[in-house]
């Protein structure tokens, strides 16, 4: 069975619950005071009827004209009988749902315009089907009762639970999905129906009065038209004027007038929406004017069209100047945009130096890349050929030199990174602005980028000379620096130290200096040529033959004769020499000379590459030690120095030059009569983009303005005002408001967004609408 729903826009709105068969759709059309729903012993109701009621000013030269229906789904066209109404919703039900009890969740979107109604609006749901017929889905009753929950769960939503009073209320669909949707009960109105046709000697008192289920907002009693009375069309005008006539011929009824009859619904259902347009009407007003600002400030961004020269380069230089002035508030950290998330702008500049520069420098070891051996060498090659009395400064200014131009690299990355944030912050500066001038916003890109490089490289050429300046001239002056006679303390210190640590005996209790004196004695005996076998071997001359003298097995050897022919008087040495003539007469060889019979000592030729011997005296430990203690102290200096005056190049050269000259390189490349046209030529979709915002913006004013002419004292509505004077229908007027909270002129609220105006467009394919719903029962 169809069900009943009364909803509103965007404020407070009654939604009707019943049981089948309850006299939902006779309560609405009572509401409404007309006759065109369908209707019949089956569910008639099978898709949601949003139901949009505009009251208009009364036309006194043809009242005939003055109510029309129209239905979104044709628009332009009016019904002005309502009995075609009735058949279009047919009609429609079936293109969608079939023609055999089919439900849809699509809507069917109808607009009453009458000076009998107030401006509302009403939903016509689907009503509860338990056991599924024709071509109903098995879970038909949860795909309803989900249809209806989203529709009743809106909290500006007033639900009429609609139940006949011939039923147990305990029992009502209607109340329990009411009470899932409301549990304080607040915005529940309870409907009772069907009080004619009540057992004799029973009334419906007690619901009434809510000592049944009591509900915040109460309950109504109506009487609507039978069956049978709307077969014989029966008008509205008479139901109303026949039930009122049943609760004053009703003793049981007596006394509760304010409880009894479709007026008295309609007048309460006027009070609701006069308290909720008191509770909400400010905050929607508020809504109202935060969106109008946000809109004309989008509105300015866009602009207006500018097609005249003098227009164009005024505009043109508007943009370049904003531009340049956001770039530099975004390089200074005072752009209105402040990120929470991530560090922007500035920030990131100081970031790289402090963070990144300063602190890779820091982590940086004096000594890296540099050995003790080195410097041991370097300080052997500055003495030249002799001993050098003192720590020669040579070695200490090469290598302090080669350790300050490993500086130069870190600082040329520094001064890409800022370079690269510069970039970025360019491309982030009036992104939304730009964008409705592409070709604009990539020649900005071109000039600026050309722009930064160019700024790039006088800083990074400073950035050589400070490196450079540097390394020409070691201030060994500096205040800080650590001087010789403290490095010299200081060394000394250190080589005692490791002298103490490393002094080691070896196992075999022979002295190392002794075994050092033994090692070079072995040395030395290598040079000496050597006998081998009766062959003298020589280092420089090669091998000879070894004479009688020089043999192993001979009396004696070289050395001796050597002495012996010293030592001996000339006749023991002619004796001597008769005799071994007599002895070795057997041997060919010839003996040799005196003065041939002696080895002599030969030198090895110098290696190609030279170094010191490894064993390191204390002396050069001690040179060694004063070295590394004055090329930390200066290069610390160094350091400082470059961590200092490396961002200030930066920043001189590449950031603040850019903020001091970006405009007029800018102007200088841009502001051109031949390029004017093209740099502000618009795509197509900003100028359609322009045209939403200003009809969204129309809308608002309109809305706002309405909203201003609204009363927000529920007094002086009520006096301007709802009164309870009857029209021709019996329903309370709206004297007061002169627009309504729920009044659509155009589709729409006039205090809805556009964005609320596209989403009430796209309910009727199916969506669930965003205002509040009216249920009944066991269905709507």
């Amino acid at each position: 069975m169809a069900e009943d729903h009364y909803s509103s826009a965007s404020a407070a709105a009654p939604s009707a619950a019943a049981t089948a068969s309850s006299g939902k759709s006779s309560v609405l059309e009572a509401l409404v005071g007309r006759d065109f729903l369908p209707r019949g012993s089956d569910i008639c109701t099978r898709r949601p009827l949003v139901l949009q009621l505009v009251h208009q000013p009364r036309r006194p030269t043809d009242a005939e004209a003055d109510e029309w229906g129209e239905f979104l789904h044709l628009s332009g066209r009016r019904f002005y009988d309502f009995r075609d109404i009735r058949r279009e919703i047919q009609a429609e039900t079936d293109r969608e749902a079939g023609g055999n009890k089919g439900v849809s969740d699509r809507q069917i979107r109808l607009k009453i315009f009458s000076p009998n109604v107030l401006n509302i609006t009403l939903v016509d749901l689907p009503g509860i089907t338990k056991v599924p017929v024709g071509d109903q889905p098995t879970d038909i009753e949860a795909r309803i009762r989900t249809m209806i929950m989203s529709y009743i769960r809106h909290k500006t939503c007033i639900i009429l639970a609609v139940s006949p009073a011939n039923a147990d209320l305990a029992n009502s669909d209607a109340l329990q999905m009411a009470r899932v949707a409301d549990p304080d009960g607040s915005r529940t109105i309870g409907v009772i129906t069907k009080l004619d046709i009540m057992d004799r000697g029973t009334d419906a008192r007690n619901f009434l009065l809510g000592n049944v289920i009591p509900l915040k907002l109460g309950y109504v009693g109506v009487v609507n038209r039978s069956q049978q009375d709307i077969n014989s069309d029966l008008s509205i005008k008479d139901a109303l004027a026949r039930e009122e006539k049943f609760f004053h011929t009703q003793p049981a009824y007596h006394g509760l007038t304010q409880y009894c009859g479709i007026p008295q619904l309609a007048k309460k259902l006027n009070q609701i929406l006069v308290q909720h347009i008191k509770t909400v009407l400010p905050g929607l007003k508020s809504r109202i004017s935060s969106q109008l600002t946000a809109v004309a400030k989008e509105l300015a961004v866009y602009g207006d069209p500018v097609d005249s020269k003098a227009g164009q380069g005024a505009k043109l230089l508007n943009i370049l100047a904003k531009y340049c002035e956001a770039f530099s508030s975004m390089v200074e950290g005072k752009n209105e945009d402040i990120s929470t998330i991530e560090l922007s702008g500035g920030a990131r500049i100081h970031y790289i130096f402090q963070s990144i520069f300063v602190k890779s420098l820091e982590e940086v070891d004096p000594y890296e890349d540099v050995t003790d051996e080195d410097i041991r060498m370097a300080i052997q090659n500055a003495t030249g050929p002799r001993s050098a009395l003192f720590v020669p400064e040579v070695p200490f200014e090469v290598l302090v030199r080669r350790q300050i131009s490993r500086l130069l690299d870190p600082s040329l990355q520094c001064a890409q990174f800022i370079y690269d944030e510069l970039v970025k912050m360019s491309h982030r500066c009036l992104a939304t602005e730009l964008q409705q001038f592409p070709i604009l916003r990539r020649s900005m890109d071109e000039v600026i980028g050309k722009f930064l490089r160019d700024g790039l490289k006088p800083a990074e050429s400073m950035i050589a000379h400070i490196i450079e300046m540097e390394e020409d001239y070691i201030n060994t002056s500096h205040p800080n620096f650590i001087g010789g006679s403290k490095a010299v303390e200081l060394a000394q210190q250190q080589v005692r130290s490791a002298k103490m640590s490393s002094s080691v005996v070896r196992k075999d209790g022979v002295d190392a200096d002794k075994v050092q004196a033994s090692e070079k004695t072995q040395k030395m005996r290598a040079v000496l040529g050597r006998t081998v076998n009766g062959v003298i071997t020589d280092h420089i001359q090669g091998v000879r033959p070894a004479s009688e003298a020089e043999r192993p097995g001979s009396s004696g050897s070289a050395s001796t004769s050597f002495w012996n022919s010293i030592f001996t008087s000339n006749e023991d040495r002619a004796h001597a020499s008769a005799k071994d003539n007599s002895a070795n007469r057997s041997y060919t060889v010839p003996t040799p000379n005196l003065e041939h019979s002696f080895s002599t000592i030969q030198l090895r030729e110098p290696p190609v590459v030279l170094k010191p011997s490894e064993h390191q005296s204390e002396q050069e430990a001690l040179e060694i030690a004063i070295t590394k203690l004055l090329l930390k102290s200066y290069y610390n200096i160094v350091r400082k120095n470059v961590e200092d005056f490396i961002p200030k190049a930066i920043m001189h050269f590449l950031v603040n030059h850019t903020k001091r000259a970006l405009h007029n390189y800018l102007i200088t490349k841009l502001y051109r009569d031949d390029l004017l046209e093209d740099l502000l030529k618009e795509p197509d979709e900003i100028t359609i983009k322009r045209k939403q915002i200003r009809e969204n913006l129309k809308v608002l004013q309109q809305a706002y303005k309405t909203l201003d002419e609204i009363p927000l004292d529920a007094e002086a509505v009520e006096r301007g005002g709802y009164s309870l004077d009857s029209d021709v229908i019996g329903l309370p007027r709206a004297h007061g408001l002169s627009s309504s909270l729920h009044g659509f002129n155009d589709g729409s609220s006039p205090y809805s967004t556009p964005k609320q105006s596209r989403s009430r467009r796209s309910n009727h394919s199916g969506e669930q609408p965003p205002f509040n719903t009216n249920m009944s029962g066991n269905g709507f």
